[in-house]
């Protein structure tokens, strides 16, 4: 029987979905702990290390059914979506350390851009007409923001184009999510890939000598709750939503996002955000919702 199907049924998807999100959301407070005594890798390496070290034990006693009878295709589409997702979280997070939380969180925002444009070339999906023209309205809300990060200084511009990376290797990773998800349960996906990103983060994060212990009770703190509230909560109910309702329908909801990151480290670090930040990301996120209405025709 289909696993998708069958897999939690008395659970609502949209629940999930927003569920999903509210954990998300936190991330960008956690990370902005975090890097007051790490550095952005050793960040992104515990956040996947800490989650796949959880997900473990739960992961070996019920997936490995599952896992026998995936084909060489399917561990082959599970390595490339750990290595992006990699690739997301050092991006995204090296980003929080040089440009407002705002400017990130708006611009990683915009993988579903990335994914109508990555199915347009790749899967024979056709952008339309209402596609291009978010696409415009997303592009100009970017430079209103990067041309505001001008005045501070080239670093917020730095990060401004690192959270647009993130933004690329995540759409990859959601596309792949929306393939495999369709036959395989959420812990028999996301538990590799998982392990995947983390592995790839601590060879990156040894090979480059980068400090991974020595930190004080509230930086583990903040790592633990980095990979338990925005990770496995988090990311793993957008993974389960996935498998019940369409990428593009996920992508949309996950928009919610900016706006509770920029409202909890206002809240809690004082970190509002300026005009230009504001008024760009208005547009950004009006343009993904133009592109993402309707986005492909088949």
């Amino acid at each position: 029987m289909n696993r998708r199907i069958t897999e939690w049924a008395g659970l609502s998807p949209v629940l999930m979905l927003v569920s999903g999100v509210l954990a998300t959301s936190t991330g960008s407070l956690f990370i902005r702990l975090a890097q007051s005594e790490m550095s952005s890798l050793a960040v992104a390496t515990w956040r996947m290390t800490l989650a796949s070290l959880i997900l473990t034990p739960i992961a070996f006693k019920t997936c490995g059914a599952e896992w026998k009878v995936l084909q060489r295709r399917d561990w082959a589409f599970v390595l490339v979506s750990g290595i992006f997702l990699a690739v997301h979280f050092y991006t995204w997070i090296t980003s929080l350390a040089f440009t407002s939380v705002a400017a990130s969180v708006v611009l990683v925002s915009t993988s579903p851009l990335f994914v109508a444009v990555i199915a347009h070339f790749f899967l024979n999906e056709r952008l339309t007409g209402k596609s291009m023209a978010g696409l415009a309205v997303a592009l100009l809300g970017s430079v209103i923001i990067a041309f505001g990060d001008i005045e501070v200084g080239t670093h917020n511009i730095w990060g401004d184009f690192l959270a647009l990376l993130g933004a690329m290797a995540v759409a990859v990773y959601m596309l792949i999510g929306r393939k495999l998800r369709s036959h395989l349960s959420l812990l028999a996906y996301v538990f590799p890939v998982y392990a995947t990103a983390a592995l790839v983060l601590m060879v990156t994060a040894l090979l480059s000598s980068t400090v991974l212990i020595g930190f004080s009770p509230n930086g583990w703190l903040a790592l633990f709750a980095l990979a338990i509230i925005p990770q496995i909560v988090g990311h793993s109910s957008l993974n389960w939503a996935l498998g019940h309702l369409p990428a593009t329908y996920v992508s949309l909801v996950v928009l919610a996002e900016p706006l509770g990151a920029m409202l909890l480290v206002w809240l809690f670090l004082g970190e509002s955000p300026v005009l230009t930040t504001l008024a760009g990301g208005v547009l950004v996120l009006a343009g993904i919702v133009l592109a993402s209405r309707r986005s492909v025709e088949k």
